[in-house]
Parts: C-alpha cells; sequence; structure tokens
C-alpha cells in the first residue's frame, strides 16, 4: 500500500475492524463511489473508532475528502499537505450599490501586489519564527483557492442578530500554508515510510509533526488575513473578521485526535463559510450544539463532482466558451489568466452547494444565516513584470537558443 489510500486492501487495514461511519448526506447529494470506497479503507486504519462524511464527498489522493475522523493515533496522510487550510469571511466598509464590478476587477487584478508590511514582523506578532516562508505571506497559490468578493444575496433574521449586514461588501478568502504545509508534509513521508499505519501519540515523529502542524495553522490564518487586507487595500477600504474556520487539520478530543480533512472544524454558536463556485451561491450558517454527532465538523464548500482531468472535456472546449465561464449571472467576473484553472474550477466541476447546505441543515447541524452572490473571484493574474520581460528577450533566447545551439 505503501503512503496510499483508496488502492485496495492492505494487511494494516485487514487487521484491524471497520470504524463507525456515520453519514451526513441525503440521496439527492452527488456522491462518487469512489469516494465511499476510500470512506471503507480508512474505517479501517489503526485506531480509527468514527468518522463523519460530509455532503461535499469526494475522492482524495490519501482519502475521502469531506470527514471528520477520530483516532487514537495521528494521521497525518489525511491531513494532506496543504495543512491549516481554510475559509476566512471578512466585511467591508463599502455599500453594495456604489459597487462597480468591472473597476473593482480591475483593482483587485493586482491584490498581491498591495503592501503588507514586514513580513517578519507580522510572524513574529504572530508568534510565528520570522523565518516561516515571509516571502508567501498574503499569497493565495493555486488550484481551488481564492479571494473573493461578495454581496448578501439573502440575509436571514438570525444573520441580522449575528450582526451581518446586508448593505456591506465581503471578502471570502480560501487558502492555506502554500509551500510551508508542503515541506513539512514531505519531511513527514520522508521519515515516516509506513505513514500511513498513523504515528503514536508520545513518539517523537508525532511530536514533530504537530508542532509543524500548529505552526501552519497559524500561518494559514494569517496568511488569509493578509490576503483579505491587500484586497480591501486594493478596493480603499477598511475590513473586520467575520469568520476564519480551517478545514485541513488535527484537534486533540480527550483520548482521540479528531482529523479534518476537507470539512470545516466549527464550534457551535460560531460562524462558518461554506463556499459555491464562483458563479453560485455561497453561504454563511451558524452550527448547532448538534455538530457533537458530527465531531465537530461540517462541509466547508459545495465538494468537487469531477476531477480536474475529466473537465477538459466538458467546459471551455474553444475561446468563447471559456471567456464565458469568466462571467456569472450576477454580471460577477472571475480573474483567472491560467486557461487550465479556468476549466479545472468551472462551476460545472462542482456540486450543488445549495444541496450541501439543505443537507447539513436538515440533519441539524446548521442553521442558515445568508447566502452570498459571487461579484469578483481573483484566483490567478499573469505577472505583468514577468510578461514583458519575456517580451523583450531575443526570440532565439524564449525559443531555447539559435539553430544548432538548441539541445
Amino acid at each position: 500500500m505503501g503512503n496510499s489510500i483508496g488502492s485496495g486492501s492492505s494487511p494494516i487495514m485487514q487487521a484491524y475492524p471497520p470504524a463507525l461511519i456515520h453519514h451526513f448526506f441525503s440521496g439527492r447529494t452527488w456522491i462518487e463511489g469512489a469516494a465511499l470506497d476510500q470512506l471503507a479503507e480508512m474505517s479501517r486504519l489503526p485506531g480509527v473508532s468514527e468518522i463523519a462524511a460530509f455532503p461535499d464527498l469526494h475522492p482524495g489522493k490519501y482519502g475521502a475528502t469531506g470527514v471528520a475522523l477520530a483516532s487514537e493515533r495521528l494521521l497525518p496522510l489525511l491531513v494532506g499537505n496543504d495543512i491549516g487550510c481554510g475559509m476566512s469571511l471578512f466585511q467591508l466598509d463599502l455599500p453594495p450599490h456604489k459597487l462597480k464590478i468591472d473597476k473593482a476587477a480591475e483593482r483587485l487584478r493586482q491584490l498581491e501586489a498591495e503592501e503588507i508590511g514586514n513580513p517578519a514582523l507580522l510572524l513574529e506578532e504572530a508568534g510565528l519564527p520570522t523565518s516561516l516562508a515571509p516571502d508567501a505571506l498574503g499569497t493565495i497559490g493555486g488550484g481551488n483557492h481564492f479571494c473573493e468578493l461578495q454581496a448578501i444575496d439573502a440575509l436571514a433574521e438570525g444573520g441580522v442578530a449575528t450582526g451581518l449586514d446586508g448593505h456591506a461588501l465581503y471578502l471570502l478568502v480560501h487558502s492555506g500554508s502554500r509551500s510551508l504545509g508542503a515541506a513539512f508534509f514531505s519531511e513527514a513521508v520522508d521519515a515516516h515510510p509506513d505513514l500511513a499505519a498513523g504515528l503514536l501519540p508520545g513518539s517523537q515523529g508525532a511530536v514533530t509533526w504537530l508542532a509543524n502542524h500548529d505552526r501552519c495553522v497559524a500561518w494559514a490564518s494569517l496568511n488569509r488575513r493578509l490576503i483579505a487586507a491587500r484586497a480591501a487595500a486594493a478596493l480603499r477600504a477598511d475590513l473586520r473578521l467575520v469568520a476564519d474556520v480551517p478545514h485541513n487539520l488535527v484537534r486533540s478530543s480527550g483520548r482521540a485526535f479528531v482529523h479534518y480533512k476537507g470539512a470545516a472544524a466549527v464550534t457551535p454558536g460560531e460562524l462558518a463559510p461554506i463556499a459555491g463556485s464562483r458563479a453560485s451561491l455561497s453561504y454563511v450558517v451558524c452550527p448547532t450544539a448538534d455538530v457533537s454527532r458530527s465531531l465537530g465538523g461540517i462541509s466547508h464548500g459545495a465538494g468537487r463532482k469531477y476531477d480536474r482531468a475529466s473537465m477538459h472535456g466538458r467546459a471551455g472546449r474553444n475561446r468563447s466558451e471559456r471567456e464565458q465561464l469568466l462571467r456569472n449571472a450576477w454580471g460577477g467576473i472571475a480573474i483567472c489568466d491560467d486557461r487550465a484553472l479556468v476549466i479545472e474550477e468551472a462551476a460545472a466541476a462542482y456540486k450543488d452547494a445549495g444541496q450541501v447546505v439543505a443537507d447539513l441543515e436538515n440533519e441539524k447541524l446548521v442553521s442558515v444565516l445568508a447566502s452570498f452572490r459571487p461579484l469578483v473571484t481573483f484566483k490567478k493574474a499573469v505577472d505583468e513584470a514577468e510578461v514583458e520581460q519575456r517580451r523583450r528577450k531575443p526570440k532565439y533566447r524564449r525559443e531555447g537558443g539559435r539553430g544548432r545551439e538548441r539541445y
């Protein structure tokens, strides 16, 4: 089996009886069979006692994504390489009626060029080592990460009571620990060839991984705050934090470690965002006391319906279709200059976020406070300086050499 999960049975898994699996989704929600197969294998991992599976469940590299899993052992593979990844919601002091979407998109295109201050000082203020990937702070990354300008589409009475304002704009930021988490994950994989079997609590490997894990969770939270600060600066606005909820992490719960893989780790009464796609509504919910039944977890987003490779045959087959993917029904704009990413992150790649939220509400895990429509979604902009530098290079250098000089 090596360090993979989901590629068939193994002696490690066969030695343990399956743990209890709770399904917090209905028959109306799309669940891929491969994800259910991975759930079954995860239930046989050493020390696993209970698994909660949510409506955004889908297959992952090292196990199903969209789960909370309780185990006596630490299972770093299940958390993955983007340790501390999460969603943060911020309120801006800007009213929607004054927003010009095209102008806002033009400003947000320069998001990652905005000044954020001294990275070393910011790390120190957060209680982190000043050498901890300072150059990566305030950057979004690739894949499904984004910074999105939103407006409230519908607001429940409960949302008003929590301070949500239908006359304000919001930023939803989805990002994690960037290269930092990937580096610590690689170290753990290299140091423990049998990492799928987990790490025993108190062992040197467990102590080291947990310390690195905690740094990543704190770094990722700071990163999301700085991304939002850059976006607010670009929009010439002030902001306040509404919610900051990680979904790739471990928390200690008595004798067990609860692993959240693509599952928001929540507390009853605290707000939590659930992201849709760039062409569908997102939501803010309030977890209820019943989240104790789901190991303190809920969905963090809609969850993928189709993997990245298969999307290239489903959407964006020509330039016109790709341009349409960058707009939505509310006149919203997506900033993404990576053609492959435009296709892979199309709305059709994701499940129905409304159905995901309905399942969670029907299970009495959450109450819905508000829905948000996407106005500007920043994913990836071309580095204009790099483009200009490439343009200025002699043609033979861009092509790798001239004539026989090219090998």
